[in-house]
């Protein structure tokens, strides 16, 4: 595995069913599966494995969310959240907190370890740094999650904002890393509109679904 792998994206919608629907019907995601432990956040959501990569929708379930306050300004469902897999997830923090970036959650599990960071100290997304234990399993996919797999896999996104360089480079200090290795690249956007398309391993039509421009790159592209 390479220090830093985009391992998961994240949209964010009002109504979470619709959203789950489109994505089965028009990308062939397989079962998704419904984390419980949101619920801590004021949300549910469901989490789609492609390949080893995930592909989430969170919609919020009470007022007073971040997510809900996402929602309100970007007037509309969208990309929210990437969450990568990085191989010195100590060193990763150390970093972190020596950027001045703070951390909104975090926790330690057996089998993963989890860094939210505070979205206006990252720009463009609220950004995950995630360790598991071992680097093939994803406590956030669900049990049996290999299973319930749909061939492919998350192969880039595209993050639109002001600045796009600055933030590119900012986004490099804090994952230690060229995030274009990761699969992120940066478009210039005076709506500082987030992230805006998620790329798939494969061949296909883009559709957009939740906000999001699904597109797709073939391996040899990606």
């Amino acid at each position: 595995m390479t220090d830093v792998r985009l391992r998961q994206a994240v949209l964010v919608a009002a109504d979470l069913d619709p959203v789950v629907a489109q994505l089965r019907a028009d990308l062939g995601f397989g079962e998704p599966f419904a984390d419980p432990g949101v619920g801590e956040f004021g949300l549910h959501n469901a989490v789609f494995a492609v390949g080893d990569t995930f592909v989430e929708v969170i919609s919020p379930t009470r007022d007073g969310t971040a997510a809900g306050r996402h929602l309100e300004r970007h007037g509309g469902d969208g990309g929210y959240m990437l969450i990568f897999q990085v191989a010195d997830l100590d060193a990763a923090r150390r970093r972190v907190a020596d950027l001045g970036v703070r951390v909104v959650w975090q926790v330690d599990l057996p089998d993963i370890s989890g860094t939210h960071l505070h979205p206006s100290d990252t720009r463009g997304a609220l950004l995950s740094l995630d360790r598991p234990i071992p680097p093939e399993a994803w406590r956030w996919g669900g049990p049996d999650w290999e299973r319930r797999s749909s061939p492919g896999g998350v192969r880039g996104v595209t993050v639109s904002v002001r600045d796009a360089g600055a933030v590119a480079a900012r986004w490099g200090e804090i994952l230690g890393a060229d995030p274009a290795t990761a699969g992120v690249r940066f478009a210039e956007d005076p709506a500082e509109s987030g992230v805006t398309e998620i790329v798939l391993e494969g061949a296909g039509e883009p559709r957009e679904i939740g906000g999001v421009r699904f597109s797709y790159a073939s391996e040899e592209e990606s």
